[in-house]
């Protein structure tokens, strides 16, 4: 059991990171939101506080993945969608999941702590909901005794009051009223069936001037679903106890609340003065009952409450206040749900995902590589047997970014994290046979199927012998934007019967690469920007935010790095091999913007990544 909960935690923290992020970034706006109408209405910051806590439980991904389930055409300008994307990332997902749990995942730990940090950390939380939740139930039982003591009554002059008080403000909810003995506050308890508890010997103090404010007091609380609002924010307070800004929501609605119901009174035709009184007599007769569920009277900072009625000063709200009120709405739901709609039209997706199991080979072997071979990977008819899948001097790493990437070239090393130190160090010679009846629905599927199958094949391979477990996501990281250049682009739009030549991973293309050169006959951009991915004289993923359709034919030499990866994998429609590089021609930035009228701009950007969670060293066979 231990031995899953490290992978769980993993998982889990770069989501709950998030999550907090956006919710501590919204509250803060909120405050900053609440200065402009500090003059206005106390009704509009409570109810932007309260916005302010219930963020706290829907987080972003929830209303982004709303936004996915509406399907969007894919045309359009893909520069302008590639760029939210871009920035909706920033703010929506600063965190990734390796990210956090990096020092965690560090070597110098033993595995003991590993194991065990995630349920150190799971158990503190789970005791923090539990007192919270111990504490408001003790609450509770104490207002369920007093009502059980109370004494339910049908006529009296506080009810009199109250129910002339309900007609006028057209209420259609009605309180049942109930006299205590205890000494308390008067206060609402209860949401959809309200209850008045009323301490019997506060009537005999007030007049019924004083009467008829402090229950059209509690008839505002009643109308404003106050109750409700207060036990929302209880559930947000038990599972973010640790949050601090969580208690300072509660103080601000508590605050705000009452401000509210203060106007409302004041609204209603009473007396300021007679009012203030009245909150006085209260608060120096009872002993306030601090409960979270109860609407009450002399809850907030009184003395700031009177002076705030004494004064009356607040104002409605004014057009440019509206707007400013109904953008920031708009902003903080049609965001997340518009980031969603435009997500599907980020880069190509670069890993591929594979739901339902994972086929296998029928024999797989295994063995260490001898010194000196050279690395080679080779797939059943594509530069293979048509029953195996070969791999030569290849360590693990680059086995993983050739099983998951989704396009004809692997996923960039750096785009691999996590993992220990002897799947870059460590090479193995892998041969691996398909059965009959894989070999024959191999012949029968297309060049793109083919390919990805026997990705899925190697991924079930990695899984099966290796235990293999990764967490594909999506992180922000240093990238280059391949966008056009001043003067616009200098290509050639493919010729029609160089399309048919080569077939990979879906996309039909005809090129052939080696170190400092590239040779397209048909080639897409997105295909030309993850082979520039690949080149360690970039150093990072290259996106295509070019907005170029179609394939292209164009010649680009450049001076390679001393050490970049050898020839990509390509074929030129006549076979004819490309001669060597030129030692002093460009770097690849110069080329890339003199040769092709593109251009490589640092940013940063989505990039799919993937993220190892636990692997084991394979068994010789």
């Amino acid at each position: 059991m231990r031995s899953t909960i490290f992978p769980v935690f993993h998982v889990a923290a770069s989501p709950v990171a998030n999550h907090l992020w956006q919710s501590t970034v919204f509250v803060l706006a909120v405050s900053l939101l609440t200065l402009l109408f500090a003059k206005n209405r106390a009704r509009i910051r409570y109810m932007l506080w309260l916005a302010a806590s219930v963020k706290f439980l829907i987080p972003f991904s929830a209303l982004m993945a709303l936004g996915r389930l509406i399907s969007l055409p894919t045309h359009g300008n893909h520069v302008v969608q590639a760029s939210l994307i871009s920035y909706a990332y920033i703010v929506n997902q600063p965190f990734s999941a390796n990210a956090i749990t990096g020092s965690v995942s560090n070597q110098n730990l033993s595995s003991h702590t590993k194991a065990w940090l995630p349920v150190a950390l799971a158990t503190i939380w789970a005791l923090g909901v539990a007192a919270v939740l111990l504490t408001w139930y003790v609450r509770r039982r104490q207002v369920s005794e007093i009502l059980r003591r109370s004494v339910p009554v049908d006529e009296n002059r506080e009810l009199e009051i109250l129910r002339r008080i309900e007609n006028k403000a057209r209420a259609r909810t009605r309180i049942r009223f109930v006299v205590s003995r205890d000494m308390m506050e008067p206060g609402v308890y209860g949401i959809f069936r309200p209850v008045m508890l009323w301490p019997a010997k506060l009537s005999a103090h007030l007049e019924d001037a004083h009467l008829d404010a402090i229950l059209a007091h509690e008839v505002a609380h009643v109308q404003h679903r106050d109750n409700l609002a207060a036990s929302l924010h209880m559930i947000v307070e038990a599972i973010f106890w640790f949050h601090p800004f969580a208690w300072w929501i509660e103080r601000k609605l508590l605050e705000e609340r009452e401000r509210a119901c203060d106007e409302a009174v004041v609204r209603s035709g009473s007396q300021v003065e007679i009012y203030a009184e009245s909150l006085l007599k209260v608060s120096r007769f009872c002993a306030e009952l601090p409960l979270p569920c109860v609407a009450g009277i002399t809850g907030a900072d009184l003395s700031k409450r009177i002076r705030s009625i004494m004064l009356s000063h607040s104002s409605d709200l004014g057009m440019a206040k509206r707007l400013v009120l109904a953008v920031c709405a708009v902003i903080a739901v049609a965001f997340p749900i518009g980031f969603g709609l435009v997500q599907d039209t980020a880069p190509a997706r670069q890993v591929l995902r594979t739901n339902g199991p994972l086929p296998t080979f029928e024999v797989i072997s295994i063995k260490p590589s001898k010194p000196g071979s050279g690395t080679f990977i080779g797939a059943a008819g594509h530069a293979a047997p048509d029953d195996r899948f070969i791999a030569k001097n290849m360590s693990i790493k680059k086995l993983i970014s050739w099983a998951y990437a989704g396009t004809s070239l692997p996923l960039p090393l750096d785009q691999v994290s996590g993992g220990p130190d002897w799947i870059n160090s460590n090479e193995y010679d892998i041969d691996a046979k398909l059965d009959d009846a894989q070999v024959a629905t191999m012949k029968k599927a297309s060049g793109r199927d083919q390919i990805l199958q026997i990705r899925r094949m190697a991924q079930g391979l990695l899984r099966d012998r290796l235990k293999l477990a990764v967490n594909d996501t999506t992180v922000m990281r240093p990238v280059y934007d391949l966008v056009v250049a001043r003067g616009g682009p200098k290509l050639q739009a493919a010729k029609p019967d160089s399309l048919s030549k080569i077939k990979v991973a879906g996309v039909q293309m005809a090129f052939t690469a080696e170190p400092g050169e590239m040779h397209a006959w048909s080639m897409p951009i997105s295909a030309l920007a993850r082979a520039l991915s690949v080149d360690s004289t970039i150093g990072r993923p290259v996106l295509d935010k070019t907005g170029l359709t179609g394939n292209y034919a164009f010649d680009l030499k450049w001076t390679p790095e001393v050490g970049s990866p050898g020839a990509m994998p390509g074929r030129s429609p006549d076979g004819v091999d490309a001669p060597g590089p030129d030692s002093s021609g460009p770097s690849i930035f110069t080329a890339v913007q003199e040769q092709l009228g593109l251009k490589l701009e640092p940013a940063r950007g989505p990039v799919e990544a993937i993220e190892i969670v636990h692997i084991e060293k394979p068994s010789e066979n």
